[in-house]
């Protein structure tokens, strides 16, 4: 199986190069290595070549890299019902730099890519409605992305003074941002709460 997984790759990294820049095979699924600038094509051709047929999108999605320069893997999941085949074709890109939309190539794009966009921060230009999908209106940054906090910047709660919904800063109280991070099987070095009953049933014993 990766044999024939193997030939095909390199059948397509032959057929698109430079767009495509390899491929490779993992956990019995091939993978392309894509120039960004290029994703359309590289959809088209996926789609339409005989040998391909890909003609379902199941997934985009993005990797988060902060480390790196081009910090986003955008991540394309496609299926070929005809074939029984499965492909992931990946693309790297930086916060500014925006990914052109295949929405022309697949319809289905549509909702994957503002996912994207809303959760990660990835721009893709030529989509007709790139606006957030899944988080609230006003949402401040991506909360996907590795450098975001899991507080999130904002937090919503109803007052029932004014009767309506508010959004407020996140304010942590003291005693939720100490951690002794020991195990609860280990115990702790300190007493908690009803410890002192257990020392009393431990006296009348």
């Amino acid at each position: 199986m990766d044999e024939t997984l193997e030939k095909f790759g390199q059948a397509i990294v032959a057929a698109l190069s430079p767009s495509v820049t390899g491929a490779a095979i993992a956990l019995g699924e091939l993978t392309l290595s894509a120039q960004a600038s290029d994703i359309v094509k590289v959809a088209r051709f996926l789609r339409d070549d005989p040998g391909c047929l890909f003609w379902s999108i199941v997934d985009i999605t993005a990797v988060d890299w902060p480390s790196r320069e081009k910090r986003f893997d955008v991540v394309y999941h496609f299926l070929s019902p005809k074939l029984n085949r499965r492909i992931r074709v990946k693309v790297e890109t930086d916060e500014a730099t925006p990914v052109p939309s295949i929405i022309d190539v697949y319809r289905g794009a549509d909702w994957f890519e503002r996912e994207t966009y809303d959760l990660y921060g990835v721009l893709f230009t030529g989509h007709p409605d790139m606006r957030r999908i899944l988080t609230d209106y006003g949402f401040e940054g991506h909360p996907l992305r590795k450098d975001f906090p899991l507080t999130g910047f904002v937090e919503v709660r109803y007052d029932d003074e004014q009767k309506r919904v508010v959004y407020e800063p996140v304010r942590l109280t003291q005693e939720f941002r100490n951690f002794d991070f020991l195990s609860p099987w280990e115990g702790v070095d300190y007493k908690l709460p009803g410890d002192e009953k257990a020392g009393e049933k431990g006296k009348g014993a």
